[in-house]
């Protein structure tokens, strides 16, 4: 196993618009029981990342071992190689054998044979969660996700168009990149405005003392 892999995203159009966001309150209750706790942050290390890098990253084995705490490991012992293979078994990722791995940047709803593998209280949380979902309007969970996606990227210097064209380029429905980007330019100049304000305050009363 290489010491360096590149990860990227798995597209799916229907994973990437309706999927749970891995640091999602959803996974952290559902998923986290199956999948166990260090898949789920490994998972959430690399959603993070390709958030800030879409079109995926080269992975230092032995340092993101140690940077999640997992211990400075490499090769086949490391435990983000072994993630990554038990990730594989639920179809979270897919290993091309050459030293790049595809990985979901969100997952499904948990399916009918783990639910039932879930503690009771889970189990009925599942299903309460399942009916407000229900009465939620369509793509709303979509629309939200976007926007955070949208933000995120308007954060690191990327114009509303790139973002739009990126939100388009891993699976949301063109509307939403649209809705998306534009709603995350709004806010973001909102708050440039709102920091400029205050600086020029803060300038104002220190000349005013002086």
């Amino acid at each position: 196993m290489p010491a360096t892999l590149t990860i990227k995203p798995w597209p799916d159009p229907l994973l990437d618009t309706l999927g749970h966001d891995p640091r999602s309150s959803y996974v952290e209750t559902f998923w986290l029981p199956t999948l166990g706790p260090t898949a789920v942050l490994l998972l959430r290390h690399l959603a993070s990342q390709f958030d800030l890098h879409p079109g995926g990253i080269d992975l230092t084995v032995a340092d993101t071992s140690q940077a999640l705490g997992l211990g400075q490991r490499d090769g086949n012992s490391s435990p983000i190689v072994r993630t990554l293979n038990r990730l594989g078994q639920f179809d979270l990722a897919c290993d091309d054998g050459r030293g790049t791995v595809a990985v979901r940047r969100n997952l499904p709803p948990i399916n009918p044979r783990h639910l039932k593998r879930l503690p009771a209280h889970l189990q009925t949380q599942h299903a309460r969660w399942a009916e407000a979902k229900l009465a939620e309007p369509p793509l709303a969970a979509a629309r939200r996700r976007a926007r955070q996606v949208a933000f995120t990227l308007l954060e690191q210097g990327d114009d509303p168009d790139h973002v739009e064209r990126v939100l388009h380029g891993v699976g949301f429905h063109p509307a939403i990149c649209h809705e998306a980007a534009r709603w995350a330019y709004d806010r973001h100049r909102q708050a440039l405005e709102l920091t400029q304000a205050e600086t020029t305050s803060d300038s104002a009363g220190i000349i005013s003392k002086a």
